[in-house]
């Protein structure tokens, strides 16, 4: 008989969260990879398409698969006792696990993963909820959490660890053989029409704030044929969106995004992109721009930071002012499928080196050139530079004050980091009446 495994995509503990493109990629990769030779059941907290009990209704979402959450106020935890913001729990009701483990359990393996660090306290009510309600269940914890964290990660009650993307001790662990061919287990879902793809694995820059080399090490692309076995996968399901979870996509695009985007025109596979991790600006050519537009991005959300020279060399070099402006010159002259509105740039709030900064001369760059601005709240990252020396301000062995809502308050203070966040939206205002 084959083992029985549970897929949960926890709840998140914050003050914000929306649905932009979330999916619990990574645990859907593994599950894929055991595809055939377990009994898979999925409860994501985060799925939308789920109907509530309560309200009988889904929440709605925009044009391009966004939408809200749904949520219940809860208590601020301890350490964020001081943040004069809401807390909150997203995600459907704590009872109706509770339910699905009662109507569909008992389970032999219970896997589940969170991406933030400071979103751990979801992960905890899982594991609590897990070993009442199916006490047999082997508990795998993985994530950028475990990778990042992993002394806080072994006080959770997991039995069992996976840090990084080595994922031989798993399948050691699980005493089951993997096939590295398969897809991720898509079609767990009743229903789907958002999903998440990668081409590629890693970064080749060193950004102090990123904690991507830490995690995925090198830069690798992935083969472009199971990528184009991904998406057909996810079409023939009902995907209408799909997001890139890369964080170098047009890093040498002639290798990978190039080639993808040339065979999903060839075979008129019709579906909406977006890039939501940050396109890397530097990379943006004429030619690139027009096939991606022509292949169907409909959204493209470019890093830029900062137009200080200063600060650029200090954090990683990662894309100066002019080439942004060339990039949104670029995207714009592709044809209507990159229209204005659809374009943004991410500039960090709360940096600790927001002196050098220039952050709100940034952001009037932004404004000059057309395009929306948005202000990515900092989360200071252990073990990657930034973050260590966010060790003055806060205690960075407490996962929750790796928060981006809270360390922009708790650096700037309230009043300031309101201030400027009312300054973006003015400013977007203004550029797209």
């Amino acid at each position: 008989m084959k083992p029985k495994i549970l897929l949960v995509n926890p709840p998140i503990h914050d003050f914000a969260a929306y649905d932009f493109w979330l999916k619990p990629y990574g645990l859907l990769t593994v599950a894929g990879y055991l595809r055939g030779k377990a009994d898979f059941k999925l409860f994501d907290y985060l799925d939308r398409q789920v109907l509530f009990a309560s309200g009988r209704e889904k929440l709605a979402s925009d044009c391009w698969g966004r939408g809200r959450f749904y949520c219940e106020n809860i208590p601020r935890p301890a350490p964020l006792e001081a943040i004069p913001r809401y807390f909150r729990r997203f995600g459907m009701p704590r009872r109706m696990f509770g339910d699905f483990l009662a109507s569909e359990g008992p389970f032999d393996v219970a896997l589940t993963q969170t991406t933030m660090t400071y979103w751990y306290k979801g992960v905890e009510e899982v594991i609590e909820d897990v070993h009442k309600l199916s006490p047999g269940a082997k508990i795998v914890l993985g994530g950028n959490y475990v990778t990042l964290c992993p002394d806080h990660a072994q006080t959770l009650g997991a039995d069992f660890l996976v840090p990084g993307t080595n994922l031989q001790p798993l399948w050691e662990y699980l005493q089951m053989p993997a096939d590295l061919e398969q897809p991720p287990l898509w079609d767990v879902y009743p229903k789907l029409d958002v999903g998440t793809l990668k081409l590629t694995d890693g970064c080749p820059f060193n950004c102090t704030y990123c904690s991507v080399p830490k995690v995925y090490g090198k830069f690798k692309p992935r083969p472009v044929e199971h990528s184009l076995l991904e998406l057909e996968l996810m079409r023939r399901l009902g995907v209408e969106n799909v997001a890139f979870y890369d964080d170098a996509l047009l890093f040498e695009a002639e290798a990978t995004l190039i080639r993808f985007l040339n065979e999903v025109v060839k075979r008129n596979i019709k579906v909406n992109f977006h890039a939501p991790n940050a396109l890397n600006a530097r990379f943006v050519t004429a030619d690139l721009a027009e096939l991606m537009v022509r292949a169907g991005f409909k959204t493209f959300y470019l890093g830029f930071e900062s137009l200080s020279v200063r600060w650029q060399k200090r954090t990683g070099s990662k894309v100066f002012s002019e080439e942004l402006a060339r990039a949104v010159e670029h995207l714009i002259g592709a044809g209507a499928g990159a229209e204005p509105s659809n374009i943004t740039a991410y500039q960090i709030l709360g940096h600790p080196h927001i002196g050098i900064q220039e952050l709100e001369t940034s952001m009037r760059f932004v404004h000059s050139l057309g395009i929306r601005g948005m202000l990515a709240d900092f989360s200071p990252i252990p073990g990657t530079a930034d973050g260590e020396y966010c060790r003055r301000f806060v205690n960075m062995d407490e996962p929750l004050m790796h928060n981006k809502t809270a360390f922009p308050i708790i650096l700037l203070g309230f009043d300031e980091s309101n201030r400027l966040k009312d300054l973006q939206r003015e400013l977007n205002k203004s550029a797209l009446d």
